[in-house]
């Protein structure tokens, strides 16, 4: 399943920020330097989500802020549901 983010990087903290432009929004605290910023997305993601670093993978945008986002073994309405409502994994 693929999904659309648009990230924030440079950001007070980690989270999601709600959606946008039919795109979900994730603030990240991480800096656009070196792959930071991608890497802490997937990190984020994969906490969020429960699922491994290895299912998540950005197969476009990875040097822009509009970014498309393969993952493995979770559907559109989980993705919803726990990036909107973390605590109910």
């Amino acid at each position: 399943m693929t999904i659309d983010v648009r990230v924030i990087p440079r950001a007070r903290k980690t989270e999601y920020g709600g959606e946008r432009d039919g795109a979900f929004v994730i603030r990240l605290a991480a800096p656009p330097v070196d792959g930071a910023a991608n890497d802490a997305l997937i990190e984020f993601l994969s906490d969020t989500l429960n699922v491994p670093r290895r299912a998540i993978r950005i197969v476009s945008g990875e040097r822009g802020r509009h970014k498309r986002v393969a993952i493995e073994g979770v559907t559109m309405e989980a993705v919803a549901r726990r990036l909107s409502h973390p605590q109910h994994r």
